[in-house]
């Protein structure tokens, strides 16, 4: 469950913006932590894509353009790695420019905490709370971070006794229409776009290492656009979130001591159950507005971070300013072109 950190807040505030019916969300994501977890027999991560989970929290998106983007991103990834492809594609992407839409991003989901956490100042007050003072826990005893389950317990409680204990709800789930070419094209630019750098450097590159340094475990990256690819496939077209791998998210299950594939196993179990049962608009209705924001806040800040470690300044900021005032995919199409121009 240590991954739970990164896929609830952004499920939750794509769910509660979008167009995101958050039981097959949850449900296939679930289903993915198994099935990974067994195929690779370590603790893999599965996780929403970050910069397409961004975007549908900054602004309303149909289920039909979140199903294109997953359909097209299955498609190219599974592609991608059948014919081993990866790295010359990778080596294309200067790490400046991965870290410009990283920091975009961020700032983005700043900008929607902020306008989610005004509304309710004294839950999101209580929460960043929590988090500040896991972080001064964790900093002195090396306890591992439970405060996003802390948060939520406290979100759970409060709407619990405010608002009663919501009827179970069980998960209904169909097959999408079939987007239409104009969707397709939107999708592509708008949301497969700025994924493109995440999904080619945090989710293979980064992955493949943290598995190989913690786990010892050798998988190529190719072979992590495969199974990325299988994902979306399948999830996309019953309202499943377009999901990757990610190296935090590895990172973090090790760090919460998970040694092999069951702990995700048993993650995903969880996942399932609450999919299944408790995951209808009412029940999403019980948590307080301050809480997304702090979650989203504690999303955006992790994203921010990553995207100062950069080594080239001027290019990650103009990146994402560009990001934040216009739309990511034009940002990483500047961010590309800049690139190319000061490298002469």
């Amino acid at each position: 469950m240590g991954n739970f950190g990164t896929v609830l807040p952004i499920l939750l505030g794509a769910a509660l913006v979008s167009e995101v019916d958050l039981g097959p969300a949850l449900l296939f994501i679930g289903l993915w932590y198994i099935v990974m977890g067994i195929h690779y027999g370590i603790p893999m991560s599965v996780e929403p894509m970050k910069a397409i989970g961004a975007i549908a929290i900054a602004g309303e998106l149909t289920s039909g353009e979140i199903a294109a983007s997953g359909l097209i991103l299955g498609v190219g990834l599974l592609a991608l790695g059948s014919f081993r492809g990866f790295e010359r594609l990778q080596g294309l992407i200067p790490e400046g420019v991965v870290r410009g839409v990283q920091l975009g991003l961020g700032l983005i989901l700043i900008k929607t905490s902020a306008g989610m956490m005004v509304q309710d100042l004294i839950f999101a007050a209580a929460a960043v709370g929590i988090f500040l003072l896991f972080l001064l826990v964790r900093s002195w005893r090396g306890l591992p971070d439970v405060s996003i389950l802390a948060v939520f317990g406290l979100g759970i409680g409060y709407g619990i006794s405010t608002r009663g204990v919501p009827d179970i709800q069980l998960i209904s789930i169909g097959v999408l229409p079939v987007p239409d070419p104009a969707t397709f094209i939107w999708a592509g630019w708008h949301l497969v776009l700025p994924q493109i750098p995440l999904t080619l450097t945090n989710a293979t590159v980064a992955t493949a290492l943290i598995a190989e340094d913690l786990f010892k475990k050798r998988i190529e990256p190719d072979r992590l656009c495969v199974t990325m690819g299988i994902m979306n496939i399948i999830s996309a077209p019953f309202g499943g979130f377009p999901i990757c791998h990610g190296a935090g998210g590895l990172a973090a299950h090790h760090r919460f001591g998970a040694v092999s594939g069951l702990s995700t196993v048993m993650g995903g179990l969880v996942l399932l159950v609450v999919a299944l049962f408790f995951a209808g608009a009412e029940a999403l209705a019980i948590l307080p507005i301050g809480l997304f924001g702090a979650l989203l806040l504690f999303v955006a800040l992790e994203m921010g971070r990553c995207g100062l470690r950069t080594d080239a300044p001027l290019l990650t900021g103009s990146i994402a300013l560009l990001a934040l005032f216009t739309n990511v995919g034009l940002a990483f199409l500047f961010g590309i072109v800049l690139a190319a121009a000061l490298r002469r």
